[in-house]
Parts: C-alpha cells; sequence; structure tokens
C-alpha cells in the first residue's frame, strides 16, 4: 500500500478567529467524512507549539489497533521466554 505523500494530505490553511474558530478545508472533510455535529479530538503536539486534529472514531480505532498488536507482542515475547 503506497504511503500518502505530504503534499497529497495538505489541505491548504485556515486562520484562527477572534473566537478560536478555525474552518477545516471542505476538501479535508470530504475526504475523512467529517460532518457537522461530529466530535473532533485536538490534541497538542508534544514537541512543538501546533495541534492535530483527529475525528474520536478513528483515534479509537488506531489505539485498538495498536493495543492489539501490543497484546501480540506480549505473547510472542512470553513464548520466547517459555522456550529458554
Amino acid at each position: 500500500m503506497k504511503q500518502p505523500s505530504l503534499e497529497e494530505n495538505f489541505f491548504g490553511s485556515a486562520t484562527v478567529g477572534e473566537r478560536g474558530q478555525i474552518v477545516i478545508p471542505a476538501e479535508a472533510r470530504k475526504r475523512y467524512n467529517i460532518n457537522p455535529g461530529d466530535k473532533v479530538l485536538v490534541l497538542g503536539h508534544p514537541n512543538a507549539s501546533g495541534v492535530w486534529v483527529c475525528k474520536i472514531d478513528a483515534m479509537r480505532e488506531v489505539f485498538s489497533t495498536m493495543l492489539s498488536e501490543i497484546e501480540k507482542l506480549e505473547s510472542k515475547m512470553a513464548e520466547s521466554a517459555e522456550e529458554e
């Protein structure tokens, strides 16, 4: 599966309004199925002065997949320890 390039994921810029609001560009909303009323997470990047915006369901799926993969690795590590 081809990794999308940064250019393919660039949707322009947004200006923060007086009330702290931004508009997510229409092309990004369409591609990522972000609709009025959807809940999104706004996470601060730990090493920079920026934020990530992500749909809650998408983040839940990412963390669920990560947890599953961690459990598989733990199982393999336990099997290896038993073989020693």
